[in-house]
């Protein structure tokens, strides 16, 4: 899709069009000087009342939310520019040089600048040299800028700063990640753009020099026996596309793209004997956050928040047809702007195909030889961020039968510490020779405001518990679900539970279903841990989101961000513990529901160069939404493309899923 196109909906994410407008008038209204510079630039979505407005007939203005940070001198404001009426309306300075402090996203610009200023300084070149880099060896040096963590020392507290590690290299296409140089760390303040604290360890392990490169270069000889597999769809898709907004298999919603989250589906629904019901108004991931536990130099430090500290939409790939995404593919180009606000088309930035997924229901009935199967399909849209050393895939599947699901896909290289040779690695696993893989945990946290059959929502936590035995349970086989409904939001926050099942389900306690009970969706969490940093720790104050599975607020348009809006060197304490400490009502309500899920990697000699794939996610199941199975209708049509490899191709007879 053209990142030019015409906006249709209040929703549609800035026109390239809007983006230079938008910076250009808030550069004119306010007399920017040429250092500032631009790490978000969105649109200001309208929320659920303003479009219930909007729909009535209600004038909707078109705003545009911009970031805006002089590189002088670290000065930060956050702007709204109205462009239906042309006009700066807000511009506020944000008190970043107080407590709790935080910084804007890392941009790519400050990426630039951070390898010269650390290879010039004189400290970290005499550090490097203590373990056995040359001055021929440093042009080669790979400098990784990392955010920074919060430890309350002095050059952190209200300074916009960086970490640097830095990997020797022989050559440029070299894999640094197998080669770091342990115990050397450089703080960067990027305004000032010099290095303002040097760790230099006193314990010198040597860098490790064994190759372990992954280019295509590196694998010659490939596996010959993999033969072509071809998804073919030669009468197209069943979907339809229609700007940002989609339709499909009776679904419809809106595709929208943020610099912090990424993919975001708005005003999802489904229709169902032809009306159309809302299922949930707003989807997105927004924050993730990898804590080491690794207590050395190098790695203490590491807490990357990787949607609040650098942008998952800012980092999106580039998808390539035929590898990212197979088949009959659509890909949006997402109109964005670069650091120095300038608009640009983030090309085939998502991606959206159908896939088979199996058999979506089936039964055999031998008495009558009735014979019914129906295959699943599932409408996949998707995105994928590289963030530093790992690449993150975020995939969004919807379900013939009205199941939503989220896949967050996990790869890349994972990050390394040298070892010394004879010594075995504390902190996490052995990958190679003199190489060990810290152990770390990743967490994601989706933001769903939910909208079930619109109106207020109710948001119920139930288990299953054996019943006592007695009179009612003579035989001990029976156990009931005991139900809780969370009435207020300190009532919220909970970790999911296998061995009672529990699940949390939200519905419209204002409708009937058709068996007199509130329709609604129930979350099912897969396995996932949760952050085991200590609660008094740093990551953990600011991280605080991942200590709970669920989440459940209010919706209020400024509480958009699981970890809140500025974790890069925050002190902590913001975010989702702190907006339910409001303790707001919940109960037939406008509510938001967060869930946090995640994996924790303890590194393995597999991992290594590039890690496989690692999944982690959830599922919305419909429970009392329908009346019925609404897949029941699919056709039952045999795949024509089917082979049976036992027989040549002449021999192959249309058919059909069935027999009667």
């Amino acid at each position: 899709m053209d990142a030019v196109i015409t906006v249709t909906h209040p929703l549609d994410p800035l026109s390239l069009t809007e983006i230079a407008s938008a910076v250009a008038l808030l550069r004119e209204g306010r007399k920017l000087a040429p250092t500032v510079r631009f790490p978000i630039v969105r649109l200001e979505e309208p929320t659920k009342t303003d479009l219930a407005a909007h729909r009535l007939g209600g004038s909707l203005p078109r705003l545009a939310f911009i970031l805006a940070m002089d590189i002088s001198n670290g000065e930060t404001f956050e702007g709204i520019v109205d462009l239906t009426s042309g006009e700066v309306t807000s511009y506020i300075r944000l008190p970043l040089d107080q407590l709790p402090y935080g910084q804007p996203p890392v941009m790519l610009c400050e990426f630039e600048t951070v390898e010269g200023t650390v290879k010039s300084d004189p400290r970290w070149i005499a550090a490097v040299k203590k373990r056995g880099i040359t001055d021929e060896d440093i042009p080669l040096i790979q400098i990784d800028p990392f955010s920074s963590g919060y430890f309350g020392r002095e050059f952190e507290k209200g300074k916009r700063i960086v970490r640097a590690v830095s990997y020797w290299r022989e050559d440029i296409r070299d894999n640094g990640y197998a080669h770091p140089i342990e115990g050397v760390v450089a703080v960067v303040d990027l305004i000032a753009n010099r290095v303002v604290d040097l760790v230099d360890d006193e314990k010198i392990i040597p860098v490790p020099r064994k190759k372990r490169n992954y280019g295509r270069e590196t694998f010659p000889e490939t596996r010959p026996d993999l033969k072509p597999l071809h998804i073919v769809q030669p009468q197209g898709p069943s979907f339809t596309v229609d700007g940002w907004k989609v339709e499909w298999q009776n679904w419809s919603f809106r595709v929208g793209f943020t610099p912090r989250e990424g993919l975001v589906l708005h005003e999802l629904g489904i229709k169902d004997e032809g009306r159309l019901r809302p299922i949930v108004f707003r989807a997105s991931v927004t924050e993730m956050v990898v804590p080491y536990a690794d207590p050395t130099a190098n790695h203490y430090w590491k807490s990357a928040f990787d949607a609040g500290e650098y942008g998952l939409g800012r980092l999106a790939n580039s998808l390539e047809l035929g590898c990212d995404c197979l088949g009959h593919i659509h890909y949006f180009d997402v109109p964005a702007a670069d650091d120095l606000g300038q608009p640009f088309t983030m090309k085939n930035a998502i991606c959206m195909h159908e896939e088979d997924y199996g058999i979506l229901w089936k039964h055999y009935e031998f008495r009558n030889g009735i014979f019914e199967v129906r295959r699943s399909r599932r409408l996949v849209i998707s995105f994928f961020a590289t963030v530093g050393n790992y690449d993150y895939g975020f995939y969004w599947y919807l379900y013939q039968d009205g199941t939503i699901q989220l896949e967050a896909k996990l790869t890349g290289i994972i990050q390394t510490a040298a070892v010394a040779t004879g010594e075995t690695y504390p902190w996490g696993g052995m990958v190679d020779d003199n190489l060990g893989g810290p152990t770390h945990q990743h967490f994601f946290n989706a933001r769903l405001h939910m909208d079930i059959d619109g109106g207020g929502n109710t948001v119920t936590e139930h288990d299953f518990v054996p019943r006592p035995w007695g009179e009612d349970n003579p035989y001990g086989n029976v156990f009931d679900t005991r139900t809780r409904v969370l009435k207020r939001e300190l009532d919220s926050p909970a970790l999911a539970d296998g061995e009672t099942g529990r699940y949390w389900k939200v519905s419209n306690p204002n409708i009937q279903n058709s068996v007199g009970k509130a329709p609604g969706y129930k979350i099912v969490v897969m396995p996932s841990p949760v952050m085991l940093a200590q609660p008094e720790s740093t990551v953990a104050q600011r991280g605080g989101f991942a200590k709970k599975h669920i989440w459940v607020t209010a919706f209020d348009a400024r509480e958009k961000y699981a970890s809140g809006d500025y974790p890069n060197v925050h002190a902590g304490g913001d975010g989702l513990p702190s907006y339910v400490k409001q303790n707001r009502e919940i109960d037939n309500a406008d509510v938001v529901l967060w869930h946090s899920f995640g994996h924790t990697h303890v590194c393995k000699p597999e991992d290594f160069p590039i890690m496989p794939v690692e999944y982690a996610g959830f599922t919305l199941k419909p429970n009392g939404f329908f009346a019925s199975n609404i897949a029941m209708d699919l056709p039952p049509e045999a795949n024509g493309h089917s082979v049976d490899n036992r027989l040549s191709p002449d021999k192959i007879k249309d058919s059909s899923c069935c027999h009667t």
